[in-house]
């Protein structure tokens, strides 16, 4: 026979309503005698709270609910780990929305979580360029914390939520600056969709530090993902680029495996770099020089600014670097192409075996 609050408090010797008040967490005051009574009682009958009755007293704040643009996609995977790990130090239950960055299914995840009282919302994928988009996660939002719930982004300055910022720019003006360092002039990039505002800001860190040195970037934008950037390689190669960047890496993998099958080398002939430096970017062929996000950092640290109380105005921004790991998918220009017809000179960044 299931065991209810009524047995609980029975064992510790407290009225039902005081039982209630110590295992559903509210903050009415209960002496710490008592508390520990009914909690002994509660750990002794195996007492398991009822949480769809809770939650419609006061929202189920020991569930998140998480928006994902794609869980296959390893850059979404590990955010998702790392909300689960720092989920887990709190005892939380995660529930996960892949919205493949359709902006009517995410608008529509949303608004389920939030009528299944979910305590708090991450919402992982970058800001999309859709105005549509924006409006109507802001109104979400807005409805979703009148409510009491809490919301974190990740990205996504515009709408107006907690958020954790990655150096996306920065990130694509180091890898630019190690390319040209190398001698390449002529850069290809694959890149994602130009909707998504961290594909824009590590295309616009490229161009900054490209278009300076006296080089061309060019762009191709497409699905991020390994097809899409095996498709693109030859489009790219027929403008004479002597390095190709993927704006995410398993797109420079999918460019890596191209290459291999045109019987180009790299990085003898052809340089190849990506970003987020996903665990498949050490174990490709050659390794795949990358620029690396902290990307189970960037989950944890979103539900932690989803979960904890708010003591300032305003949303609150954690801002993470971004850190370039060269291996062996990048070398010098090879010297019949170099300006000087000499080798060009290697980067100072961090280089992993």
């Amino acid at each position: 026979m299931a065991v209810n609050l009524r047995d609980v408090a029975r064992l510790a010797g407290v009225s039902v309503p005081t039982a209630s008040r110590v295992l559903s967490g509210s903050d009415y005051p209960v002496a710490e005698d008592l508390r520990a009574r009914v909690a002994e009682a509660a750990e002794k009958l195996d007492y398991v709270p009822n949480a769809q009755a809770q939650a419609l007293l006061h929202g189920n704040r020991s569930t998140v609910g998480v928006l994902v643009g794609d869980v296959g996609d390893p850059y979404f995977s590990e955010i998702v780990n790392g909300v689960h790990t720092a989920a887990a130090e709190q005892r939380l239950l995660v529930t996960i929305c892949n919205t493949e960055r359709d902006v009517d299914r995410e608008l529509e995840y949303f608004r389920m979580l939030q009528a299944h009282r979910t305590g708090a919302v991450i919402v992982a994928g970058s800001d999309l360029l859709d105005e549509r988009y924006r409006s109507g996660m802001r109104a979400r939002i807005d409805s979703f914390c009148s409510g009491g719930g809490r919301v974190a982004a990740i990205g996504a300055p515009s709408l107006g939520a907690d958020r954790v910022e990655v150096a996306n720019a920065a990130g694509g003006r180091r890898l630019a600056e190690h390319l040209v360092g190398l001698g390449h002039r002529r850069i290809g990039v694959l890149a994602a969709p130009a909707t998504v505002a961290s594909t824009r800001e590590r295309v616009a860190g490229l161009r900054e530090v490209v278009e300076a040195a006296g080089g061309v970037l060019h762009v191709r934008h497409g699905a991020p993902s390994r097809e899409e950037g095996h498709a693109g390689t030859p489009e790219l190669m027929a403008y004479g680029v002597t390095a190709l960047v993927g704006t995410a890496d398993q797109m420079a993998l999918g460019a890596l495996a191209r290459l291999r099958e045109q019987g180009l080398t790299v990085p003898g002939e052809v340089s190849v770099a990506g970003f987020n430096d996903i665990t498949a970017a050490q174990d490709a062929w050659p390794a795949l020089t990358s620029v690396r996000l902290p990307l189970r950092e960037m989950g944890a640290a979103a539900l932690r600014l989803a979960t904890s109380l708010q003591a300032d105005a305003g949303p609150r921004v954690r801002r993470l670097g971004t850190e370039l790991v060269v291996r062996a998918s990048t070398g010098p220009l090879p010297r019949d192409q170099s300006p000087d017809g000499g080798d060009a000179a290697g980067s100072a960044a961090r280089t992993d075996s």
